[in-house]
C-alpha cells in the first residue's frame, strides 16, 4: 500500500512519483508474462548467436574495475552455447583494468605489509596507494592504454560501465573522444580522467567514419542486419539497462531525484535517482531502438533493488519495526553499529531507501509493460526478473529476518556446486582473513557488482529463459546439449579469485577498506562514474 513520504530535502515531495509502497512485489517468474507467441525454428541459427546491451553488470565489472570481460555473464552464456570463440568482447588486460581494481590494490598492500597494517606502516601504505594509482593513470591516460584498438568487427558485448538509459541512447565513439580531450596529470586526483569514456572507446565500433557515429543500438542493428539469408542476424539479444538510473543513491549515499534536464547528458549527473515518469520516458526511446534491431529473441532484464547491495549496510540497531525490510540508516560496510555517528557518517535513511526501491519497482513495471506489448504483437520478447532473483538472495533483508519476508518469498537455491562451497555464499560484504573467506562471496569487493560465481548465477537463470525460447546450446563438437543446460560452476569457482584465494587483508572489521576510502575517496570515485 502507498505510504506518505517525509518532507525531506533528500526525498521527493509526496506527488506520487514514485508511489512508495511498503512491500516488494512478487517476482515475475514467467518470462512470457503468460502470453505465448510462436517459437522460431531453432536451426539454422542466425550468424550472431548472442548480443548484449547494458551497463557494468553486462560488461563484467568487478571490484571497482572492468578487467575480466571473459567472465561477464554474456561471455559465460556464450561458453555454454558452444560459441565462445566467436563472441567478440573488449579487452582491458593491463594494470587491473579501469578505473581502479580494488582487489589488485589490496593484494599489492598485502604483499608489502601483510594481512595487518600497523600504525607505523600507514604513511608507507598511503604512498604506495598513490603510486599504484599513478601507474594506472599514466598507462590509461598517456601510455599504451590511451590508444584503443580499432577492430573491423563489432563487439557482441555492448555493455559499458556507468551507463544509464540516456548514455546508451546518446553516446558514440566520436562524442566519447571529444569528452576525453587532453589528459592532465593531477597528483591530488589520481583517478583516470574520463575513464568511463575511455572504457567505452573499446566497446563502440570505430572501423569507419559512419561507425564512429553509432550508438550501441546502431551497432546491434548492424549485427541484426547481417542475416546472410537468415530471418534475423541476431539469435538472442539481451538488454540490461537501468541500474545506473538509481545506483548513485547507494554509491554516493545521497538521494537526489531527477528534475528537468534528466535527459541532458551535461546536467543529468546532478541526479542520483530517476523519477519513474522520467525513467518511463527514456525507456520508451530505448524500446523504439530495440524494435529496430533484427533479433529472433529479445530478453529484457529488470533493475535490481540497489539498496540490497552490501556497499550500503543497514545500521542503527534492529529494523525500524518488526516485519520491515529496512534498517534505520544505511552507511558504509566498514562502519559498525557501535561506531556509526548519525551526525557525521555518510548515510541514507530507511524512508529514502524505501522510496528508491519503490521507484525501481515502477521502473520494472515499465519494462514488463514493454515486453507484454511486444509479445501481444507476436514478437518473442521475454523478461528475466533480476530484481526478484536478488530479493531471494538478500541475506540481511530476508534470509536472516523471517518476519520481514513477504508471503511470496522463498529463498533462492544455489546450484549444487555452489552449495558445496564453504563458508556458505551469501550477499553480505566479502570479508576474509588468514584462513580464507569469512562472509559474502556473491558480491565483489566494490560491494555492488557480482563475483565471478555471482555472474554465473545470472548466466544460469538467463540460460533457462533462452531454453524456454527454444535456443539450442551445443557441445564443443557441435551436437545439441541435453536439458538441463547447466553452467560449469567448477570452472567459475576455479577462476574466481575472491572465492578460491581472497586477499587476507579484508579483515572482518573492514578497517583497511574504510581507511583506503577515507584517504583517497576510493569507493565513491571508483563507483560514481563521473570522473
Amino acid at each position: 500500500m502507498p505510504i506518505p513520504l517525509p518532507h525531506d530535502s533528500r526525498t521527493p515531495p509526496p506527488a506520487g512519483d514514485p508511489v512508495v509502497t511498503s512491500e516488494a512485489p512478487p517476482p515475475r517468474d514467467d518470462p512470457t508474462l503468460g502470453i505465448e507467441v510462436p517459437l522460431a525454428t531453432p536451426d539454422p541459427a542466425p550468424p550472431h548467436r548472442l548480443v548484449a546491451i547494458g551497463d557494468s553488470l553486462t560488461q563484467g565489472f568487478q571490484s571497482g574495475a572492468i578487467f575480466n570481460t571473459d567472465l561477464s555473464f554474456p561471455a559465460i552464456i556464450a561458453y555454454e552455447l558452444g560459441w565462445y570463440d566467436h563472441f567478440q568482447r573488449p579487452s582491458y588486460a593491463a594494470h587491473g583494468g579501469l578505473p581502479l581494481n580494488i582487489e589488485l590494490l589490496l593484494r599489492e598492500l598485502e604483499q608489502r605489509y601483510g594481512a595487518d597494517l600497523s600504525w607505523w606502516e600507514t604513511p608507507l601504505a598511503l604512498f604506495r596507494i598513490r603510486q599504484f594509482m599513478d601507474e594506472v593513470e599514466t598507462y590509461w591516460e598517456r601510455g599504451p592504454g590511451a590508444q584503443p584498438p580499432k577492430f573491423s568487427a563489432i563487439n557482441h558485448n555492448l555493455g559499458v560501465y556507468g551507463w544509464d538509459l540516456r548514455d546508451a541512447l546518446a553516446k558514440t565513439y566520436n562524442n566519447c573522444v571529444r569528452r576525453i580531450g587532453q589528459a592532465k596529470d593531477n597528483w591530488l586526483s589520481q583517478f583516470v580522467q574520463n575513464h568511463g569514456d575511455r572504457a567505452a572507446l573499446r566497446v563502440l565500433p570505430a572501423y569507419s567514419a559512419r561507425a564512429r557515429q553509432w550508438t550501441v543500438f546502431d551497432a546491434a542493428a548492424a549485427l541484426g542486419a547481417d542475416g546472410a539469408g537468415a530471418d534475423h542476424g541476431i539469435e538472442t539479444l539481451l538488454v540490461f539497462l537501468g541500474s545506473n538510473n538509481a545506483l548513485g543513491a547507494v554509491t554516493e549515499l545521497n538521494v537526489a531525484w531527477s528534475e528537468d534536464g534528466y535527459d541532458d547528458p551535461q546536467t543529468k549527473s546532478n541526479f542520483t535517482v530517476w523519477r519513474p515518469s522520467h525513467f518511463a520516458t527514456e525507456l520508451e526511446r530505448v524500446v523504439t531502438k530495440v524494435r529496430s534491431i533484427r533479433a529472433r529473441h529479445v530478453i529484457w532484464c529488470t533493475v535490481p533493488h540497489v539498496t540490497i547491495a552490501p556497499l550500503a549496510r543497514g545500521v542503527g540497531g534492529a529494523k525500524v519495526r518488526p516485519g520491515s525490510r529496512y534498517f534505520p540508516y544505511y552507511t558504509r560496510p566498514w562502519i559498525s553499529d557501535r561506531d556509526f555517528d548519525v551526525t557525521r557518517d555518510p548515510k541514507i535513511t530507511d524512508d529514502a531507501a524505501r522510496a528508491v526501491d519503490s521507484a525501481i519497482d515502477q521502473y520494472n513495471n515499465a519494462i514488463a509493460a514493454a515486453v507484454e506489448a511486444a509479445r501481444r504483437e507476436g514478437r518473442d520478447w521475454l523478461l528475466f526478473d533480476v530484481a526478484g532473483l536478488l530479493d531471494r538472495l538478500a541475506q540481511r533483508r530476508y534470509i536472516e529476518d523471517e518476519a520481514a519476508r513477504p508471503a511470496w518469498w522463498t529463498q533462492y537455491q544455489l546450484p549444487a556446486q555452489l552449495q558445496a562451497v564453504a563458508p556458505v555464499l551469501d550477499s553480505k560484504f566479502l570479508t576474509a582473513g588468514a584462513t580464507g573467506r569469512a562472509t559474502g562471496g556473491l558480491f565483489s569487493l566494490d560491494g555492488v557488482h557480482p563475483t565471478t560465481v555471482g555472474y554465473g548465477i545470472l548466466a544460469q537463470e538467463l540460460i533457462s529463459v533462452m531454453r524456454h525460447a527454444g535456443v539450442t546450446f551445443r557441445l564443443p563438437d557441435g551436437t545439441p546439449r541435453p536439458d538441463p543446460v547447466t553452467v560449469d560452476f567448477a570452472r567459475l569457482i576455479q577462476r574466481d579469485t575472491l572465492i578460491a584465494r581472497p586477499p587476507g587483508n579484508i579483515k572482518s572489521g573492514l578497517g583497511i577498506l574504510g581507511w583506503a576510502d577515507e584517504t583517497v575517496d576510493l569507493f565513491t570515485r571508483a563507483l560514481t562514474f563521473r570522473f
